[in-house]
C-alpha cells in the first residue's frame, strides 16, 4: 500500500509544471530542515531530563546535611547543604516548579523521557517521508529541465 501511495505521489509530482516542482521541492527541504532542527531539541531535551534523572540517583543517596554544589547556570555552581533528601523540586516548565517525593520525581523524569523518545520515533518517521518527497521533486525536476535544455 504505501508503494502505490509513493507511486501515485510520483506520478503527480510528474504532471506539475517546473515552477511547481520547484516549489513543492523548496517547501518539503524547508520541512525537513524544521523538522531536524526538532528532532535536535528533543534529543536536547532527553540528555538534560537523563542528566537530570543520574542526578536525583545521586541525591537519594547522600543523607541530610550533605554538602553538594547546586548548578545556577551551566557553568555557575554554588555550595549548599542537602536539607531534605527525600523530597525535590521538579521544574514542569515556563518556571512553574512542583515539590515531589524522590520517587515521584524519578518517576516523572522517565515518563517525559519515554515521551520524547516516542515523539522522536515518529518525527524520524515524518522527516524520513518528507525527504523522500523533496528528493522525487528534485529527481523529476531535474529531468523536466533536461529535458527542455534538449528540446530547446
Amino acid at each position: 500500500m504505501a508503494s502505490s501511495k509513493s507511486a501515485s505521489g510520483a506520478m503527480t509530482l510528474e504532471r506539475m509544471s517546473v515552477e511547481q516542482l520547484k516549489a513543492v521541492k523548496e517547501q518539503a527541504d524547508m520541512e525537513v530542515n524544521l523538522l531536524q532542527d526538532s528532532l535536535t531539541n528533543i534529543g536536547t531535551a532527553t540528555t538534560r531530563l537523563e542528566l537530570a534523572t543520574t542526578a536525583l540517583n545521586d541525591l537519594s543517596l547522600r543523607s541530610h546535611g550533605s554538602k553538594i554544589l547546586v548548578p545556577l547556570t551551566a557553568s555557575l555552581y554554588v555550595p549548599a547543604t542537602l536539607q531534605d533528601p527525600h523530597h525535590v523540586l521538579v521544574d514542569i516548565g515556563t518556571g512553574y516548579f512542583v515539590e515531589k517525593t524522590m520517587p515521584e520525581g524519578k518517576d516523572y523524569c522517565e515518563r517525559k523521557i519515554n515521551l520524547l523518545k516516542s515523539n522522536f520515533d515518529q518525527l524520524v518517521e515524518v522527516a524520513s517521508k518528507k525527504k523522500n518527497v523533496a528528493d522525487d521533486a528534485g529527481i523529476i525536476l531535474q529531468a523536466k529541465l533536461k529535458q527542455l535544455a534538449s528540446s530547446s
